[in-house]
């Protein structure tokens, strides 16, 4: 693979992470129109909510068994446009069952679509020789905020779900299929065609097991923050209902802040320094949100929090990938399911335990969880640009 085939391949996939963050944001920022439009109960709506991640994990292991036939950017190629008509989809039916039919098929092709994205930013960074995985997922924040921001101007001026994604969908939609002409993998020598066992046999789920619980209790600490931010400070810490927004804003500028520079930490201080450091902030953070005496001081909390929990989801993928190198797809596709459960598990959970307890006490939870990593921290080493003990990075290295 050539030096500009390479830095073509991260630039058409650093679009597609772009790409899904706006579409993801759009959708999970105007549930409540979407619950207007359709005239979906408070009662089932939570159904309609679970129904998105536990069919995207069905995707997600659907991906695994695919592309030991074809590559995974060929899986890319054609979730991603599914993903943007099933969005435009949910804002074009009128019935129920239409809703039901756009989310489900929204669902399967987030799951496709989120695991073909990884591997192949896995492999990307493999042919680097040098952490670039955060890069790809600050292009996701970078899009979650546009996708917002699109959500919030549709809402005010009052246009419809389908006048909101119609524009997005049509401006989209050709850039990711013209984007998807340069997907490359970046194979490296170690590693095999489709459906090859890595050197070290099949993908053990014992060895995958910490990454799995990583993924799953950064997931936790991500949905408490998107689900809770807002009512926790209204609520909870006595701020307006204007200043109970920005919270969740606050987040994803500091998550796309600290995944823009996070790279560059890793290749200076290393994979697991990055993590127990992010794991650490992140703690913090809900620390400081539990006994945050008043608005203002919470804030501060769900800013270190988004600097701390973002850089942990990237640093788990590149870590399965390193872990496997011979198998790296289905290692990916594997990990990316205790996405799903993370985000199943963490709303609930929170609001079950304010319910029942406080709502201060219940942060305390995903404090304790994120701090659970510094135990699975050692999984993240070896570093990448070390392959195996100190041999040359290969030439490819110093491309972009």
């Amino acid at each position: 693979m050539t030096d500009a085939g390479l830095r073509h391949g991260r630039a058409s996939l650093g679009l597609s992470f772009g790409v899904q963050g706006v579409a993801f944001a759009l959708l999970v920022t105007r549930i409540p129109a979407v619950q207007d439009q359709y005239g979906i109960s408070d009662g089932l709506l939570p159904v309609f909510l679970a129904a998105v991640p536990i069919l995207a994990g069905v995707g997600s292991v659907a991906t695994e068994k695919v592309v030991a036939r074809v590559r995974p950017g060929a899986v890319l190629r054609w979730s991603q446009p599914l993903v943007l008509l099933a969005l435009l989809g949910v804002g074009a039916g009128r019935e129920v069952w239409h809703v039901a039919v756009a989310l489900g098929v929204f669902g399967l092709a987030v799951g496709a679509l989120d695991a073909s994205m990884n591997m192949l930013g896995v492999s990307l960074q493999r042919a680097y020789g040098r952490s670039i995985m955060l890069g790809f997922h600050a292009a996701y924040s970078l899009g979650g905020i546009a996708g917002a921001s699109l959500a919030w101007a549709g809402a005010r001026w009052e246009l419809s779900l389908l006048g909101s994604y119609l524009p997005v969908v049509v401006v989209l939609l050709p850039a990711a299929l013209v984007g998807s002409r340069w997907y490359t993998e970046g194979k490296g020598p170690e590693e095999k065609e489709p459906g090859a066992v890595g050197a070290g046999g099949a993908v053990s789920f014992r060895l995958l097991l910490p990454l799995c619980l990583v993924m799953s209790f950064a997931y936790i600490g991500d949905s408490t923050v998107s689900n809770w931010s807002a009512k926790y400070l209204q609520d909870v810490l006595g701020g307006s209902e204007q200043l109970a927004t920005v919270p969740y804003n606050v987040y994803m500028v500091t998550t796309l802040l600290g995944r823009a520079l996070g790279d560059l930490g890793v290749r200076r201080f290393g994979a697991v320094a990055v993590v127990r450091g992010g794991s650490l902030l992140a703690a913090g953070g809900f620390a400081v949100v539990a006994v945050a005496p008043g608005a203002w001081v919470g804030m501060f909390g769900f800013t270190m929090l988004g600097f701390g929990l973002c850089v942990i989801v990237p640093q788990t993928f590149a870590a399965a990938g390193r872990m496997f190198p011979g198998n790296s797809d289905a290692a990916v596709a594997r990990l990316n399911i205790f996405n799903y459960v993370g985000f199943l598990v963490g709303s609930p959970l929170v609001g079950a335990l304010g319910d029942a307890w406080s709502y201060r006490g219940a942060m305390l939870v995903p404090m304790a969880l994120v701090l659970a990593t510094l135990v699975y921290a050692r999984a993240f080493g070896p570093e990448p640009a070390r392959y195996g003990g100190g041999h040359e990075r290969p030439h490819t290295a110093d491309v972009g």
